[in-house]
């Protein structure tokens, strides 16, 4: 299985990634993907910026984890995880999940899983920029039910 895991400032192109994925591997039949992005809004207040922080070598040993985790569930033929850092504004990508398998099914739970264990157990920090100044991000009780479902 292709395996990619990126933590990084840049920006992603989705398309490019997305064959780099596929190229060279006839057996796969569904990629899914997410996209997240970053919103002008949280908590009703308006966002300006946001940054977010990490922790080298930790973060990318998470991530890894979280994508052994889904290979050992499911039958896939390769993922590919690329999230952001440093400081972001409304609607540029944040993170880049994309399952390939040969089946749909097995491509949409694993996608589903991946970004579920993301949120809530990849070492990222948020600090928001609003109107009314900086703020931390806490960790939203859903994505602690999300992850729980699995």
């Amino acid at each position: 299985m292709q395996k990619m895991i990126a933590v990084q400032t840049e920006c992603f192109d989705t398309a490019k990634e997305e064959h780099k994925l596929r190229q060279g591997n006839p057996r796969i039949g569904a990629v899914v993907t997410f996209l997240g992005l970053m919103r002008d809004i949280n908590e009703d207040d308006e966002v300006r910026t946001m940054t977010l922080e990490h922790y080298p070598g930790m973060t990318e040993k998470a991530l890894a984890a979280i994508v052994d985790e889904a290979e050992s569930r499911w039958n896939l033929e390769g993922i590919r995880v690329i999230h952001r850092v440093g400081e972001l504004a409304p609607e540029d990508p944040i993170v880049l999940v994309m399952v390939a398998s040969r089946h749909r099914g097995e491509a949409f739970r694993a996608c589903e899983f991946v970004i579920d264990y993301l949120k809530t157990r990849a070492p990222f920090w948020k600090k928001e920029q609003t109107t009314d100044g900086e703020r931390w991000v806490e960790a939203r009780h859903c994505d602690k039910d999300a992850e729980a479902k699995w």
